[in-house]
């Protein structure tokens, strides 16, 4: 059983072809102009839709433009007369699924409307799973990046979500501590719950206690938790330890972990409590990899928030992105997409005084190369040598020059 939508201004014509899918166990929906049809023309229609390419008024060449600005791949199927043959090649032609001429035996009508059902019912299908797949993992959503160090922060991200306990987020400044932490959130069984953000830097005790009592049931995240104050700190300590019921702390620092705890800025109970689960975001740095895909992402989401056109990037123009050092991680990346769409940002090759730290960028992004290929071949060199197309010696001088042992990866 299938669904059509036939749109004839020839009341005739309409019943007959009414009829025969009718007979055929198809449910039809039937109209007589474009003004009719319009209301059931959408992006979740799941069926097909047959329509005359004379009408008066709105004619099947309008219905086309429109099903096709609603959804691209909604099946359309023109119905012509002998002499508009022209006419439906050309409709198929800006997207029309297939054209039949009238008048239509049920022998050549129904196997065509069958082969554009099947195709509209796979498309809806994938559109669901995808949905179903974005809904149930934010980290594969929200968290960009194709190499090695991308896919270990979204499996550290998941792990993380699926515990109860407190985390602790670190990452140099820039790389997105609080986008991570609200991640953490979407992925836990406290979704449905209040994701609030506070700074920790300067926060008293009464702002900790409202903010606690603001997301029970939910997530509070407390940014730069080693610019905390002290009594505060013991606040928050005296409340995790005890009976009422508190939301999931998780707490964000830019300070490495081990200089976190040597220089004492987060008491050690707290500190321990925390770092019980933690999730580390690398650096632009150690994902170079990343950078054209981040960037495109970013001047996307610029392209949208100006509303103008998306410009063209270049391969060079990305190249020199990667061989940047990035001091400012994504958060500089962002802000070099938003100004690259406006134009203020211009594909400029690197300047003749940046060349030296070229050299050293581009061995950097080599050792990372390298590195995530052994990774992913768990240390199998002919393996690697084959993904990456090198000479067998040429390859081993690269580990050499690099100090990196295939070994580490097995």
């Amino acid at each position: 059983m299938g669904l059509v939508l036939v749109i004839d201004d020839d009341s005739a014509v309409r019943h007959a072809v009414a009829q025969t899918l009718e007979l055929a166990d198809y449910v039809v929906l039937t109209a007589g102009s474009f003004v009719e049809a319009k209301d059931h023309i959408t992006v979740d229609f799941a069926g097909v839709i047959l329509t005359d390419v004379r009408m008066p008024g709105r004619d099947g060449f309008y219905v086309l433009d429109y099903v096709q600005s609603i959804d691209a791949e909604l099946p359309l199927i023109i119905l012509t007369g002998e002499g508009d043959i022209p006419m439906a090649v050309k409709a198929v032609g800006k997207g029309a699924f297939d054209f039949l001429e009238k008048p239509c035996g049920a022998d050549v009508l129904l196997p065509v409307l069958d082969r554009a059902l099947k195709t509209r019912l796979l498309v809806l299908e994938n559109r669901q799973l995808k949905q179903q797949i974005e809904t149930s993992d934010p980290a594969a959503r929200l968290i960009f990046g194709d190499s090695t160090a991308a896919e270990t922060l979204r499996k550290q991200v998941r792990a993380a979500a699926a515990l109860s306990t407190d985390v602790l987020v670190s990452g140099a400044a820039g790389t997105g501590i609080s986008k991570v932490a609200e991640v953490i959130h979407l992925s836990s069984m406290r979704s449905h719950g209040p994701f609030v953000k506070r700074s920790a830097d300067g926060l008293e005790r009464a702002a900790l206690h409202s903010a606690l009592e603001e997301c029970v049931g939910g997530t509070l995240f407390l940014d730069a938790i080693d610019a905390m104050p002290p009594d505060t700190q013991i606040a928050l300590q005296d409340r995790m330890d005890g009976s009422d019921p508190l939301p999931r702390i998780i707490a964000g620092t830019n300070i490495p972990l081990n200089m976190l705890e040597a220089e004492g800025r987060v008491m050690v109970d707290l500190f321990y409590r925390l770092n019980a689960v933690t999730v580390r975001i690398p650096s632009l740095s150690e994902r170079p990899d990343d950078i054209p895909v981040l960037f495109r992402h970013y001047v996307a989401q610029a392209a949208e928030q100006s509303g103008l056109a998306i410009p063209t990037i270049s391969a060079d123009y990305l190249a020199d992105l990667m061989a940047r050092d990035w001091p400012g991680n994504a958060r500089a990346l962002m802000s070099l997409a938003m100004r690259f769409v406006l134009g203020v940002e211009t594909e400029t090759p690197l300047d003749e005084q940046d060349l030296p730290s070229l050299a050293n960028q581009m061995a950097k992004v080599e050792r990372s190369i390298l590195i995530d290929t052994l990774r992913k071949c768990d240390g199998r060199v002919s393996e690697a040598i084959k993904i990456l197309k090198l000479p067998r010696k040429t390859f081993y001088d690269k580990l050499s020059k690099h100090g990196i042992r295939a070994d580490n990866f097995r």
